[in-house]
């Protein structure tokens, strides 16, 4: 009869091995994002991210050609959860819109503050005039996107007698304005003068309906 723990013991590193390798990727994103943060985009190199990742020179080659397509990476793990969260909250909503948007601004927010976004967004800002691909890498998978569910959303509002028959629908910047805002604070001025989030969204949101809502 097999030794049972001994059958167990030799499936362990396996085990063990392939949960490394499905981790992998992320380590390195995250080593990437330090990287990234403390030496610049331009300056990053992708051996360094290996490092501090703590594997080989090769191995990061296995899951990204070159800097942008980590950068890309994470952009996809890092800001494009919260535009999935709001698609995905949209399309299954079925109460009012006023609720709906204020949701969708808390979704924005709360990924807003997090570390990687806000090294992200200091990346496209102050390199992305050198560095096209990821400036618009960034603006098709996140800008765009996310100014299309802002009018979907617009739009709902309208056809449900909610908010205003005349608002300008094809203007849906001006909704997220202050998000955008807040996230070119936070990236430079946040260690001056610390934002305070949650009052903030909350005003964002208040000064928004009163412009969207249908007046009685």
């Amino acid at each position: 009869m097999p030794d049972r723990n001994f059958n167990e013991a030799s499936h362990a590193p396996k085990r063990r091995r392939r949960r490394r390798k499905e981790a992998r990727p992320a380590e390195l994103i995250e080593a990437g994002l330090l990287e990234f943060s403390e030496k610049g985009f331009a300056a990053t190199r992708l051996e360094d991210v290996a490092a501090r990742a703590g594997v080989v020179k090769g191995t990061i080659y296995l899951y990204f050609d070159n800097k942008e397509a980590l950068f890309r990476a994470a952009v996809r793990s890092n800001v494009l959860p919260a535009i999935d969260s709001v698609t995905h909250l949209l399309d299954a909503y079925q109460d009012d819109t006023e609720s709906l948007l204020r949701l969708a601004f808390q979704t924005i927010y709360a990924r807003l503050i997090s570390g990687e976004v806000r090294i992200i967004l200091r990346i496209v800002l102050a390199e992305g005039p050198r560095f096209p691909e990821i400036l618009e890498f960034y603006h098709a998978n996140t800008i765009s996107v996310a100014k299309r569910l802002i009018r979907r959303i617009l739009e709902r509002g309208v056809a449900r007698g909610e908010f205003r028959a005349d608002l300008d629908v094809e203007q849906p910047l001006v909704v997220a304005a202050p998000a955008i805002v807040a996230g070119l604070w936070m990236t430079t001025f946040d260690r001056l003068e610390p934002l305070d989030i949650e009052a903030y969204s909350r005003a964002h949101a208040d000064i928004i309906m009163n412009g969207l809502l249908r007046r009685p």
